[in-house]
């Protein structure tokens, strides 16, 4: 298998395992996350994915002679529709309603940095080397670095690298917003881990709402979002996660929640 799937508790973990090809994508196994998206999003009792690679390196890039055809073509991703959700986003306007934390480690390159870009959390081994090394190939990224890197590290980082193909650090990454932990290499599923109990933890329906409207803040602005945000509200709060985390609160102990 070159994409496994986990589970513990209401934690999905999704390992990119093609080490010995320094996870290098192919199209087979980009069907695989698209599948793995789909079902965290469709599985009420999954609640948060953790996104991580087998091996000394998160992934050295796509495999050229397996995508070459389909990017020449103007087809792009091979997304197949059932069952899948693209988790480059390029495909479609469907997204994950659950929140994606990335660990990444040794090269992370090309397509490694688009898909994080789409993560919620994004945690980074010291060892990390970030590069969109496309212009070096002869063509662009096309899995959405063009316009998500200057939307969160700014537009003038985010030119430095694309139209170089240089690589940049963890410690850079950290500094310019990418990446919202460093940890010692070896650290980061640990340290992703961590954070998705946390996650998992608090209310789903909560969790969901947050990305819902943020997601809709980013896409059509602060007022879209404010027009529904009160109605949202309201309906988790008719919720028995409300009812349980109130009485939490009155009984001065952790909230258990079901997501209901």
């Amino acid at each position: 298998m070159t994409i496994n799937i986990k589970t513990e508790g209401h934690i999905m973990l999704i390992e990119i395992d093609r080490p010995q090809k320094y996870n290098a994508m192919t199209r087979d196994m980009y069907t695989k996350m698209a599948q793995a998206y789909y079902k965290l999003d469709r599985d009420d009792d999954l609640w948060v994915g953790v996104v991580y690679a087998n091996g000394p390196h998160f992934t050295s890039g796509l495999e050229l002679t397996d995508w070459s055809e389909a990017f020449s073509g103007g087809a792009g991703f091979p997304l197949g529709g059932e069952n899948e959700i693209d988790p480059f986003y390029m495909m479609g306007e469907e997204r994950c309603r659950k929140p994606l934390i990335y660990a990444v480690q040794g090269y992370c390159f090309t397509w490694g940095p688009e898909v994080m870009l789409n993560a919620d959390i994004r945690v980074a081994a010291a060892d990390t080397r970030f590069a969109m090394l496309e212009v070096r190939r002869g063509f662009f990224p096309c899995g959405g670095a063009t316009f998500r890197l200057a939307r969160d590290i700014g537009w003038s980082n985010a030119m430095r690298y694309l139209l170089t193909g240089d690589q940049w650090s963890a410690e850079e990454a950290y500094r310019m917003g990418l990446v919202q932990y460093v940890t010692e290499t070896g650290q980061q599923l640990e340290k992703a881990m961590e954070l998705a109990r946390k996650v998992a933890a608090a209310a789903p329906l909560g969790v969901r709402s947050i990305l819902k409207n943020a997601r809709l803040a980013e896409r059509e602005g602060e007022q879209a979002a404010k027009k529904v945000i009160y109605q949202e509200v309201s309906e988790v709060m008719k919720s028995e996660d409300m009812k349980e985390g109130l009485q939490s609160f009155i009984e001065r102990r952790a909230a258990v929640f079901k997501g209901k």
